[in-house]
């Protein structure tokens, strides 16, 4: 599955604990903003582990799926160019 992921976090210290959590998943593209594409099994780790670190009350992380077909219609406009995880065997 596709997912961006975004969030707002305000404290520092735990905004970089989950900077640093996101990018083991996914590539980096905007100052709080990843996009991942993950296996049910990795979504369902990364969802824990940022549960288990965030302040519902004060923190908010938003889970945007898009379907291969959303996919190809996203727009980017400079900006880092997209990371190739594509594996080529000889």
């Amino acid at each position: 599955m596709y997912v961006v992921i975004s969030y707002d976090i305000p404290e520092d210290k735990r905004r970089t604990k989950i900077h640093k959590i996101l990018k083991s998943y996914g590539q980096w593209m905007q100052y709080s903003v990843f996009e991942c594409e993950l296996t049910e099994t990795q979504y369902a780790k990364l969802r824990s582990r940022l549960s288990k670190l965030i302040k519902p009350e004060q923190d908010s992380i938003r889970f945007y799926f898009l379907c291969r077909c959303c996919q190809a219609k996203v727009e980017r406009i400079g900006g880092e160019a997209l990371r190739d995880d594509t594996i080529f065997f000889v």
